[in-house]
């Protein structure tokens, strides 16, 4: 009899197992939001796709109402520019002092640098030349440069704002230094910094994957976080991608692990630097272990404000520069980044360089710049802090706050909730609490010594049935709840 029920429960075990089906990769939507750039793209996919994760929206033109634009870059530290230089270039000469002492070959050779002042002396004399449209641009994708009459812009659309365009639109970037962009101005709150992202994931969704809103009902998502989180962003983030895209599913995974799992490894130190943060983290055994989570202040960004610094230093010829004001210009000092930074300390001397501008004409212009050792010492700024102090001094390298830390009333589930209304209905002296919705045994959070002395009940507010005080069961438990 009793092999007779072993076989059928195993064989009901194994009808059960064959009945679920295995998750299809292209019904896998893979999305990793960043401070400038958002990566979304099917599971099967080779590369993912990658866009500015930002939204640009036309605004009315009314009095007292200015636009409101979220910087593309990293601010300059807000004190006296004249001080900013000085102390810039005192870290500036402390840098270039290391470099020289580098020895470059096996004769013992060491580094020679040209000074900036000669650099100067050759960019100041560059000009502009004028240029056909690079690449065999047609006419009309010059005419589709920027669509003036659309009421809100995504990617490149943004990245082709002049200065005088920008004026026309409010541009939110949701993301900034790794955590929600959440203001007190102009669209900064907490439901409008979620608005931004989900018109700028449905845009991507629609437009670039070709993926139907209506159809993500049959679709699941994988949401890459931040090693260091906010309990109550990751909430709202399983809110968006459920309730508001409608996706079927959502699993969250940490970034540090996802890097760790597409290596093919299940430890390592993970470092990631990305624009506006850089964030460590050790895996084992394929988990993000709590103590090694540190996330600092700056990232590639910051590089490219170095590096701006230090071309100006040596007479930049594109003097009309703004990061700050304009997003073909921050687009162009991070592709200059790309181009000329290195970390080949046997590179020195002057190297003749050159790069092309779109004006907002039309035209099409060239210049011709000599750099030196600036091209080694903006990405030497990740090694000498210092240098980063341009876009502000208070860098303090955050870590995870634990649960108790970071308490949400909202939750139910909270570790802080179950605990208090444990204490305010007399749950302590049960061994598991019951989830009404859930039809399941949760077990208390353990308890402290602050909770033992806090954990007062009175006996005529909350009477114990004869089976509680005989040390059996109730035959009816105070809900854990407050209903």
């Amino acid at each position: 009899m009793q092999r007779s029920r072993a076989s059928s429960t195993s064989s009901g075990r194994l009808q059960a197992s064959q009945q679920v089906q295995p998750l299809d990769a292209p019904k896998i939507i893979v999305i990793h939001p960043g401070s400038q750039h958002l990566r979304i793209g099917r599971a099967c996919d080779l590369n993912p796709l990658t866009l500015l994760h930002a939204v640009a929206y036309k605004r009315k033109h009314q009095e007292g109402d200015w636009p409101y634009h979220d910087p593309m870059l990293p601010s300059l530290d807000n004190i006296n520019p004249a001080q900013l230089q000085v102390e810039f270039e005192e870290q500036r000469l402390i840098a270039s002092r290391i470099l020289q002492n580098c020895v470059i070959d096996d004769k013992q050779r060491l580094r020679v640098a040209t000074p900036p002042q000669q650099l100067a002396h050759f960019n100041r004399k560059s000009v502009a030349e004028k240029i056909p449209p690079p690449g065999n641009l047609s006419e009309e994708r010059n005419r589709q440069w920027l669509d003036r009459g659309a009421s809100v812009l995504f990617d490149e659309q943004i990245l082709r704002l002049s200065t005088f365009d920008a004026r026309d639109y409010d541009i939110h970037f949701p993301i900034q230094r790794g955590e929600l962009n959440v203001h007190r101005q102009k669209g900064g709150s907490l439901q409008c910094t979620l608005q931004h992202m989900e018109r700028i994931w449905s845009y991507a969704l629609e437009a670039r994957l070709k993926i139907h809103l209506r159809d993500l009902r049959s679709h699941s998502a994988v949401l890459v976080v931040n090693d260091v989180y906010v309990r109550r962003h990751l909430r709202e983030f399983m809110s968006l991608l459920l309730q508001r895209l409608g996706f079927q599913r959502c699993f969250l995974v940490q970034d540090s692990v996802a890097s760790t799992y597409g290596a093919g490894i299940g430890f390592g130190c993970v470092v990631d630097i990305g624009a506006q943060k850089t964030s460590i983290a050790c895996i084992e055994d394929g988990i993000s272990q709590l103590p090694s989570r540190v996330r600092l202040q700056y990232g590639g960004g910051d590089i490219n404000q170095v590096l701006l610094m230090l071309l100006r230093k040596c007479g930049f010829p594109y003097r009309e520069c703004s990061v700050q004001d304009s997003y073909v210009d921050a687009r162009l000092m991070d592709k200059l980044k790309e181009r000329f930074c290195h970390l080949n300390a046997k590179v020195c001397g002057a190297q003749e360089k050159q790069f092309h501008l779109r004006k907002q004409n039309g035209q099409w212009l060239r210049y011709t710049l000599q750099v030196g050792d600036e091209a080694i010492m903006a990405p030497l700024a990740f090694f000498h802090t210092e240098l980063l102090n341009i876009t502000g001094k208070a860098r303090k390298a955050l870590t995870q706050q634990p649960p108790q830390e970071q308490y949400d009333c909202e939750d139910c589930f909270d570790a802080e909730y179950l605990r208090e209304t444990g204490r305010k209905n007399g749950a302590r002296g049960a061994d598991a609490i019951v989830a009404p919705h859930l039809n399941q045994a949760r077990p208390l959070p353990p308890i402290t010594a602050d909770d033992e002395e806090l954990n007062v009940v009175d006996q005529d507010d909350q009477p114990m049935s004869n089976g509680m005080a005989m040390g059996g069961t109730a035959a009816a438990p105070a809900p854990p709840f407050p209903m």
